[in-house]
């Protein structure tokens, strides 16, 4: 998160400012309890956070997971706080969660179970205070649920497209990755991406599309992985049979191809490759592993995936890692382009929404990448004195400080 102390040293920060992007403006602990069945009840937590609103509505995703604390809620609020001001959103920082398994309930119970989550959200949807998006766990067809119940198309995004969702939204944070990961690429290694060896750590959404802009793009990835396990090839990997085989529900340790290498998440990561993608969860570069990683460019797809103490050893190694606020903004700069949509009728092609993505992200890259020159700083530090720096602005006119 923001290391005020190490932005001090770029840029003046009113303590009153610190303040405020130091806590979230609003936290809500929901007990959403549902009865199922005559003699079957579900009892859930639910968080609600509210990082920062200086720049409009909370907008993040509802995470569906069996662990997600309110603690976890808070961060990602606060990145989608600097993700938004990073790409010069209208949108403060939010996020919600409810920790469960979705896989540890029928569909019946799924649907009622957002239902009841809406239900208890409603004044905040209603009013657009907040405007939730799928995230982990949570997909596109719960963004209808909650649509149904709100019966306002700006109201959530992520939906289907043939219900006012935006087409290319379900690829659009892979797509700003494949982007941001062109220009550092022409940047930082001074060569085209077709001309570099890549790993991905994560076949999800944000890993897979990630994957398939890449491959496009005449990448060679030599590695690709899920929560199973990954190939590698040092020739680079069958990338388009790979996905269409993920697509039938299936994992990467059961495909079948005696010229690929099976390894572990953790050997991925230690690859002697030029570009990482972390593309899965938090914290998987840490202090233990930080003096072990090959590649020069880092490409945090997922949030969080940099420990401070690997940060800091990464750095000293003067290995670059562009940070998950411009990263993986791709997914934001999209729901805003659906929400804009659903105001105002407009309808927008798949291409135009890849080439609205392109454009935010590659204007932010080069404005990052100026304040790294003109400040000294790496990418992270840089891409939070331009946020801040925005937050602040935005802070002056409301007069907040």
């Amino acid at each position: 998160m923001v290391n005020f102390g190490k932005l001090k040293k770029f840029m003046e920060i009113p303590e009153t400012a610190e303040m405020l992007l130091s806590q979230p403006e609003k936290e809500t602990t929901l007990s959403i309890n549902l009865k199922v069945g005559p003699n079957k009840m579900l009892i859930y937590k639910g968080y609600i956070v509210y990082h920062n609103v200086v720049l409009g509505p909370a907008k993040g995703g509802v995470r569906f997971a069996a662990n997600v604390t309110l603690a976890e809620t808070r961060t990602l609020a606060e990145l989608m706080t600097h993700k938004c001001a990073l790409m010069g959103l209208p949108f403060g920082g939010g996020k919600s969660s409810i920790a469960f398994d979705p896989k540890s309930v029928s569909e019946f119970e799924r649907r009622s179970l957002i239902k009841e989550y809406a239900h208890m959200l409603r004044d905040d949807l209603a009013t657009g205070a907040y405007i939730p998006a799928p995230d982990m766990g949570s997909t596109p067809s719960d963004m209808a649920i909650i649509y149904g119940e709100t019966h306002h198309p700006e109201s959530v995004t992520g939906k289907p497209p043939r219900l006012g969702g935006l087409p290319g939204r379900r690829e659009a944070t892979g797509r700003g990755v494949s982007t941001v990961t062109t220009s550092a690429c022409r940047q930082v290694l001074g060569k085209e991406v077709k001309d570099t060896t890549i790993a991905i750590q994560g076949c999800g959404n944000v890993g897979s599309y990630t994957a398939s802009f890449l491959f496009e793009k005449g990448a060679k990835i030599v590695a690709l992985s899920d929560v199973s396990g990954g190939l590698y090839s040092p020739k680079g990997l069958p990338i388009t049979q790979i996905l269409d085989f993920i697509q039938q529900g299936k994992l990467i340790s059961e495909y079948q191809d005696e010229n690929l290498q099976k390894i572990k998440n953790e050997a991925l990561l230690e690859l002697p490759v030029e570009i990482l993608i972390p593309a899965a969860i938090e914290d998987v570069l840490t202090k233990n592993n930080a003096n072990k990683i090959s590649a020069k460019l880092i490409i945090e797809a997922a949030n969080g995936p940099t420990t401070p103490e690997a940060d800091e050893i990464l750095n000293q190694k003067e290995v670059v890692i562009i940070p998950d606020i411009l990263a993986n903004s791709g997914g934001v700069v999209a729901s805003y382009v659906e929400w804009r949509n659903a105001k105002s009728g407009n309808q927008t092609s798949a291409e135009e929404t890849y080439q609205f993505i392109d454009s935010k992200v590659e204007s932010a890259f080069k404005e990052v990448l100026r304040l790294t020159k003109e400040r000294k700083a790496n990418f992270r530090n840089a891409a939070y004195i331009l946020s801040v720096s925005e937050l602040m602005a935005a802070m002056r006119e409301r007069s907040w400080i």
